[in-house]
């Protein structure tokens, strides 16, 4: 059994650490109510929570609920920011912990993990392998089982106090959207004993979805011996032989059973890596070739339209609107769309009160590499590279439009967009 971590809580329910955490917490929220409010009496909130902490008093408050039907119907839940800042705390001296036992594989609310390495990750196993087998796990979030969470969290923690305050935010959870799932030996009373369901939105959540499949990787990878990955709960294993698949996938099903999950019916299948997949908001193609879903590129026009309306209102400057396009860049940059970032962001800057155009005419081409590296032809910055790099492991990206023979060639440096004319 792994070592169990104890006298955790001091270093979570103290000034300095609550300081500190408020400090991460607010990080882009400054401008909200409860941000603004908390931090205006910052002094005299952390003592307030830090004395409740101690005292074994403190209780999380009531979560605001937020209903979003794109891409998919999902009930998000919004913590009040004093709740934050103690889940902030909790995590910085939690996670560690359960950190060093999680498989280099799993991808999701990491630090220096995230979606585009992910990404990279399965193009590395699709050019690898001839057949995947795609799952996701029905309605993770409102499925786990706080049971079977909370005997996962006393394997590495000892600490009472601080399995107290664990207890106390998932016993804390709101009600997340029902499922009335059966599994082998139950009936109804068994059914209703179980607490399920976590809030999508919480850092705790978050940490807690990683704990809750952890020893599930290391099924898959210790024992099934597959090559693997998983993003929150969704999850690929590759193999040349679809048989195996096959086998694994009822192994899989057999052993989330277990721990009271279900694959979902409609997201698990198995299909040729040949074949086009859209995998973490991005569609993989053959030839390393990346593409944004169209119903991606749909919603970001549409929730770009919002924000120049309400600069335009004088609801909000234009550093805040261009604060929260950033990801979508940042997201957008490692896929295939210098056209369309060029019709949104005139080449690279977000205009407020600029109409989104349909993309200019023309095609976009994946550069290729000054090294013989092909894995470096992808995009400028896929090595890492800082606008001080000069080095030739840089890639290119051309593009051509119809009505002029002169092509742009824009290298990508840090998510800026450099123009360099003169190509015929």
């Amino acid at each position: 059994m792994a070592k169990r971590s104890n006298h955790l809580f001091g270093e979570i329910a103290n000034f300095a650490a609550l300081h500190k955490a408020a400090k991460r917490a607010v990080r882009g929220k400054r401008a909200k109510p409860g941000a603004a409010g908390f931090m205006a009496n910052l002094e005299k909130n952390l003592l307030s929570i830090e004395a409740r902490l101690q005292s074994g008093t403190w209780r999380g408050g009531g979560y605001t609920e937020i209903e979003i039907f794109e891409p998919k119907h999902r009930r998000i839940s919004a913590a009040p920011f004093r709740d934050r800042v103690v889940h902030h705390a909790l995590c910085s001296v939690v996670a560690p912990i359960f950190e060093r036992g999680f498989i280099a594989n799993s991808y999701a609310n990491r630090t220096d993990y995230g979606t585009h390495r992910a990404v990279t990750r399965y193009e590395h196993y699709r050019d690898r392998y001839r057949y995947v087998l795609r799952c996701d796990i029905y309605r993770y979030f409102p499925a786990i089982d706080h049971a079977i969470l909370k005997r996962d969290l006393r394997r590495r923690i000892a600490c009472e106090p601080t399995l107290a305050l664990l207890d106390e935010i998932i016993d804390g959870s709101n009600q997340q959207e029902p499922v009335e799932v059966f599994f082998p030996g139950d009936d109804l009373l068994e059914v209703a004993a179980h607490r399920r369901g976590l809030p999508i939105g919480n850092l705790t959540s978050q940490l807690f979805g990683n704990v809750y499949l952890n020893g599930f990787d290391h099924y898959v990878k210790e024992v099934l011996h597959a090559p693997y990955l998983r993003y929150v709960d969704d999850f690929a294993l590759f193999s040349n032989d679809i048989e195996i698949l096959k086998v694994w996938q009822a192994s899989i099903a057999h052993y989330l059973q277990g721990r009271r999950l279900l694959l979902h019916p409609e997201k698990t299948f198995i299909v040729a890596t040949s074949e086009p997949a859209t995998f973490l908001g991005y569609e993989l193609r053959a030839g390393g070739q990346r593409r944004l879903p169209e119903a991606s590129v749909r919603r970001f026009r549409n929730r770009l339209r919002g924000l120049r309306d309400v600069w335009q209102a004088g609801q909000q400057d234009e550093l805040n609107i261009r604060q929260r396009v950033n990801a979508w860049v940042a997201h957008a940059g490692h896929a295939d769309t210098w056209r369309l970032r060029h019709a949104l962001f005139r080449g690279g800057w977000f205009d407020p009160a600029r109409e989104p155009e349909s993309p200019p005419g023309g095609r976009v081409v994946r550069g290729g590499s000054w090294n013989n590296n092909s894995n470096n032809a992808r995009s400028a910055n896929r090595n890492n590279n800082t606008p001080a790099n000069r080095n030739n492991n840089n890639g290119f990206r051309v593009a051509s439009t119809l009505r002029t023979a002169r092509a742009d060639v824009f290298t990508e440096m840090s998510g800026e967009f450099r123009s360099v004319q003169g190509f015929s």
